[in-house]
């Protein structure tokens, strides 16, 4: 809670006048308790699980009514129909309502200890981007170790084996997970903000962008106007998909957001592979079509 009775203590308490956000930021924050700001997570999730993925299911629709969209899917001959989808969305639903929700509402006492704050100053945005950028690097490398644990035969029996029900993911499946895969992904997500605390809106923007990058990331479509497609070393859909293409018995491409774990430790070779053979066949195949239109046209 902020500790300033109006924005003129607060301006004198900073030194300066507050801006327009952080006046903002004042009007709404100033007489609601820490907890119940940090409880916004409940309906910024909610938000996230149930409108982001939602143009993916009219993709998807329209791909399997018309063609439209063929070129972008990347499995092509798996189609997924409406109320396939939506079943998916009850039971993401069904797990948010049993797990997801009464975690964020027990966990306050971890941001407590770490210190995330939600007065004045508002952070910069350079600030916001450096601590963001933190948390996906260290939320990546421990994500990582957790989803190879999950690939081990106890860890797939047990738990992961929910998540690959799905061996074409949709943006819908990116938390369609078991309980426990959901708890113990939530350590990895809690570390960077742990290790580098920041302000209360930096951590509402992190949850909010580490599910969106899972979702597109599980969209089964691979589009070439993304920008996440201008970050390096980022994985994205179409590397994402090799792994539950591959399912169960996949040792590939456990990375959640960026591919160098997998490089570093050598779990990208089946993928790499596969590939460059794609890439041979296709450039076979265009030799043989060059050389066929040569033989037409004598």
């Amino acid at each position: 809670m902020i500790p300033y009775a109006t924005v003129e203590e607060a301006s004198v308490a900073l030194g300066r006048n507050l801006t327009r956000l952080e006046t903002l930021w004042f009007d709404y924050s100033a007489t609601k308790s820490d907890y119940y700001l940090y409880c916004h997570n409940i309906l910024f999730l909610f938000v996230v699980f149930s409108l982001v993925p939602l143009p993916l299911v009219f993709v998807e629709l329209a791909r399997s009514a018309s063609g439209w969209f063929n070129r972008y899917k990347i499995q092509p001959k798996v189609n997924y129909s409406f109320s396939d989808m939506f079943k998916c969305y009850k039971d993401v639903m069904s797990m948010f309502i049993l797990v997801v929700g009464p975690l964020q509402l027990v966990s306050y006492p971890s941001i407590q200890m770490i210190e995330v704050r939600s007065g004045l100053p508002l952070p910069t945005v350079p600030e916001m981007l450096a601590q963001l950028g933190v948390y996906f690097l260290i939320e990546d490398y421990t994500n990582y170790w957790v989803h190879r644990f999950f690939h081990s035969k106890w860890g797939y029996e047990k738990i992961h084996h929910v998540h690959h029900e799905y061996t074409a993911p949709i943006g819908y499946a990116a938390p369609y997970a078991h309980w426990a895969e959901v708890l113990l992904l939530g350590i990895p997500t809690f570390l960077g903000p742990a290790i580098a605390p920041g302000h209360m809106i930096t951590f509402w923007l992190w949850i909010a962008l580490r599910q969106i990058e899972a979702i597109e990331t599980h969209s089964g479509y691979d589009f070439p106007w993304s920008p996440t497609k201008y970050i390096p070393f980022y994985g994205g859909a179409e590397y994402h998909d090799y792994h539950h293409y591959v399912g169960g018995q996949s040792q590939s491409n456990f990375a959640s957001v960026f591919t160098y774990c997998d490089y570093i430790y050598g779990t990208d070779k089946g993928y790499r592979f596969q590939k460059k053979l794609l890439e041979q066949i296709k450039e076979s195949s265009k030799k043989s079509n060059k050389h066929n239109r040569g033989i037409k046209s004598d």
